[in-house]
């Protein structure tokens, strides 16, 4: 059981003295219409933070609903990648809009506004986390029903400000089935609690790999500790998706539209119920 900080802007209980901390979260753009935004979020990389956010829009806009990704990843952009997007954004004297993918997905990210999108983002914290502020502020975002913000791994400058910026409804957690993951798992989760950002569950990928023969799971990465963490923190298990070639070669060509696996169907639920 956590203590109180005697600090309310940073203190995640709920006692009688609590005062209201300060609201820091700025106004998207005067034409943007978003409904839900959802953050995407872990605590070390290469867990499947994108693949997450690219998956859930995918399952959501067959659902019926207008999906979008905010690519808050500024050094590390692979949205556009996974939905075969290498075109550069527009604006005009309104402001930036984002790219449709090809079933209407909107994204947005810094790879649409480089010249070339092999070029490195080579930038302090501050101008990173201004960035990710202005594709919030900037852009805009017309009947977005879900937006889902794909954040760069750690508790650093980024994920701060889309805490503190954006209006997020709610985080899904992305993990790996390694021991380590536990503690890692649990900053992030502390840090939404500190935040006051409600958590939807945990997503734990590359959870095991089926034999093509027999259809046996083997965990490759050692067994899954998930379901532990998940119970520690009093969090539902959105899913256990596992190592599929057939996802990673539709991600690898752009084609993650395509891709009619169901494993994030949970995750989909979880997120659709905050409309309901």
């Amino acid at each position: 059981m956590s203590e109180c900080t005697h600090n309310c802007e940073t203190c995640g209980m709920k006692c009688s003295e609590r005062k209201n901390p300060a609201d820091f979260h700025e106004p998207a753009h005067k034409l943007s219409s978003i409904k839900k935004v959802i953050g995407i979020v872990s605590g070390k990389g290469g867990v499947g933070k994108s693949m997450t956010s690219a998956m859930l829009s995918v399952l959501l806009n067959r659902r019926g609903y207008h999906t979008a990704v905010l690519d808050a990843d500024i050094t590390g952009p692979s949205i556009p990648k996974l939905f075969h997007i290498h075109e550069r954004a527009r604006g005009d004297e309104n402001g930036v809009y984002p790219i449709p993918s090809k079933t209407g997905i909107d994204v947005m990210s810094v790879n649409l506004m480089l010249e070339n999108e092999e070029d490195p983002v080579v930038w302090r914290g501050p101008v990173i986390a201004g960035a990710v502020k202005q594709f919030w502020q900037e852009v805009i975002w017309k009947d977005v029903d879900f937006m889902f913000v794909d954040m760069p791994p750690g508790t650093g400058d980024v994920p701060l400000t889309v805490f503190q910026t954006l209006p997020v409804d709610g985080i899904v957690v992305v993990a790996s089935p390694q021991e380590l993951v536990s503690m890692i798992v649990a900053k992030a989760v502390k840090m939404a609690n500190m935040m006051n950002v409600p958590i939807l569950g945990i997503v734990e990928n590359m959870s095991y790999i089926a034999c093509p023969d027999c259809g046996k799971k083997i965990s490759i990465f050692g067994e899954s500790h998930v379901d532990e963490i998940a119970e520690k923190f009093q969090l539902p298990v959105l899913a256990k998706m596992p190592i599929d070639p057939q996802l990673a070669q539709k991600a690898d060509s752009g084609c993650i539209e395509d891709f009619e696996g169901n494993y994030l169907d949970n995750a989909a639920d979880a997120v659709e119920a905050l409309l309901k």
